[in-house]
Formats: structure tokens, C-alpha cells, sequence
């Protein structure tokens, strides 16, 4: 747990730097009060930072911008109080109790682009999450002791985020398709994780291997397991899983294989039960067609030679007569 009131001169900078971005000007009017032991400003700030609150603080100024509530027992974010507050843009809920989020949590913040959820007891985040997050730029989710899954589809719609801090969890794997899916992420942060370097965390060992430049601190970021790679950078290992994973086939790459001839061999012959009832049909077809066409050529051979057996016998009869 970190120190009530440590100072954060970056967390106030981009605090700034997105006030300016947000193109909507503070207004000295509040929609409503303020909360008891809260301090609210003229600049749309309410400040609940070490109240020893336990329960989400009630009857906000519905036009907030900037909402702390750090260093409290917070356990929970009630969804229908904070998505009234649409026009916010910072969040700090660090150092609280809250064990857990979801995409209802976050339904209506469109604007929010700076969330804070370190220092929490959070255990897994869900499927879209984040989604509604659509101009969140910082995330940080560190000192969560408990949480050790993040879903792969957790960030899918937060193509504005920058900065992803998940340092000092519980987490062991980490789905490739959470982080190549974030187009503009420039930050990262990995490390104090229990990571486990093995075939299946390949792709983000050799993630971290291409994309070095990108963490805030690759250093400690670390394996913790198997023994023989412990204390090894992911950015080490990368490589090497990738010629020790692909030597040889599996026993789910040999029944990929058997599938797959099995598939082909169905479809095989299918196709050539196919072809065959269609050329059986095509050549009946043809026969009739071909007999059908030679009784038309015999019904007009037998019309025309009994038309002219009836012309020889007009002009042979006036000679008989004669």
C-alpha cells in the first residue's frame, strides 16, 4: 500500500495536458452539491483523497471532471452513480478495497482518459472491460496481489490508449491479443509479475523481445518459472522458446493433421460421388437426345420418299391412259 498523499507530478501533468484536450470549458456551476468530507472546486474537481470512506461517495456534481477518491476502503463502484458522471475525464480510485469491475462499471465515461484501479484487490478482469473506454489514454492496474487473468479481450475497443501499467500482480500469462490490438500504445509496464516462460507464453516473450522499446522497465521484467529460466528476462527467452517450441509435432499437431486428411478424404469423395451421378446423368441425357434426333431424321426420311412414290404414279397414269 503506498503512502497517503504521495505526490505524483506526472499523474498532474497529463492531468493538465487532458483538460486542455477535453475542448469542454470548466464551468463554476455544479449541477449539484457536494459530498460530506469531499472538497469540491470551482474547476469541476472533487477531492476525497484519505476519508476513510467505505462506500462510493454520494450526490456528486453531476458536471465533475475530476473525481479522486484514493486512499479510502472503497469496495465497490455502484455503475448508476458513476455513469451519471459523463463529463468525466480523470479517475483515481487507488488504494481502495475494490475486488471487482466490469464493462456496467465504466457504461456511459466516453470522455474518461485517465483511470487509476492500483493498489485494489481486484482478481480478474472480465471480457470488455474497458470498452466503453473509448478515449482512455492511461491505464494503471499495478499492486493488485490477487489479480492473475486478464481476459484477451479486456482492451478490444481502446484504440486511444497510450500508457498500460499491469506491474506487480499476480500475473503468470498474458494473451498476445490483448496488447497487439492497441494501435497506439506506446507504454507498457510488466514487470513484478510471477511470469511463466514456457511454450504457451511464447508470443509474449518474443513480443517483449521486438518491442523492448516500449517498456517502462524490461529489466525486471522476469521469469519466475520453470527453474531453469528463472530470473531471465522475457526479452532473453524469446528467442529461444521459439527453436525449442517448433522442433517437433505434438500430439494435438498429429490429430490437427489427422483431421485435416480426414476432411480432405471426405471431401474427396463427395466431389467424386457427385461427378459421377452428374456424368451418369449428362449420358443419359445424351442418349436420349441422340435417339430422339435420329427418329426425327427417319420420320422425314419416310415423308419425303412417300411424297415422291406419289408423284412417279400422277405421271405415269396418263400414259396408261393414252
Amino acid at each position: 500500500m503506498r503512502p497517503l498523499g504521495f505526490p505524483r507530478a506526472r499523474s498532474r501533468r497529463l492531468l493538465l495536458l487532458l483538460l486542455a484536450l477535453s475542448n469542454v470549458a470548466p464551468s463554476a456551476a455544479l449541477s449539484a452539491g457536494c459530498p460530506e468530507r469531499c472538497v469540491c472546486d470551482d474547476q469541476l474537481v472533487v477531492q476525497c483523497a484519505g476519508q476513510h470512506l467505505t462506500a462510493f461517495p454520494g450526490e456528486l456534481p453531476l458536471a465533475t471532471r475530476q473525481l479522486i477518491i484514493s486512499d479510502n476502503r472503497i469496495a465497490e463502484l455502484p455503475p448508476l452513480q458513476l455513469n451519471y458522471l459523463s463529463d468525466l475525464v480523470y479517475l483515481d480510485c487507488s488504494n481502495n478495497s475494490l475486488t471487482e469491475i466490469s464493462e456496467s462499471t465504466f457504461g456511459n465515461l466516453r470522455r474518461l482518459a485517465y483511470l487509476d484501479l492500483s493498489f485494489n484487490t481486484l482478481a480478474y478482469i472480465e471480457d470488455r472491460t474497458f470498452g466503453p473506454l473509448a478515449s482512455l489514454v492511461m491505464l494503471r492496474m499495478t499492486d493488485n496481489p490477487g489479480l492473475s487473468e486478464i481476459h484477451p479481450d479486456a482492451f478490444t475497443e481502446n484504440a486511444a490508449l497510450q500508457v498500460l501499467d499491469v506491474s506487480r500482480n499476480n500475473l503468470t500469462r498474458l494473451n498476445m491479443s490483448s496488447l497487439i490490438g492497441l494501435p497506439a500504445l506506446r507504454s507498457l509496464g510488466l514487470s513484478g509479475n510471477p511470469w511463466t516462460c514456457d511454450c504457451d507464453n511464447e508470443d509474449l516473450c518474443l513480443w517483449v523481445h521486438i518491442e523492448a522499446f516500449k517498456f517502462q522497465d524490461e529489466a525486471q521484467t522476469v521469469c519466475r518459472s520453470p527453474p531453469d529460466m528463472e530470473g531471465l528476462r522475457l526479452s532473453e527467452v524469446g528467442l529461444q522458446l521459439r527453436a525449442d517450441c517448433h522442433q517437433g509435432l505434438g500430439y494435438w499437431d498429429y490429430l490437427f493433421f489427422v483431421a485435416i486428411g480426414f476432411v480432405i478424404f471426405s471431401a474427396g469423395t463427395v466431389s467424386a460421388w457427385v461427378m459421377g451421378v452428374l456424368m451418369v446423368l449428362y449420358e443419359r441425357y445424351s442418349k436420349k437426345k441422340s435417339e430422339e434426333q435420329d427418329d426425327e431424321e427417319e420420320e422425314r426420311s419416310g415423308g419425303a420418299g412417300l411424297g415422291a412414290g406419289h408423284g412417279n404414279g400422277d405421271l405415269i397414269k396418263p400414259g396408261v391412259h393414252v
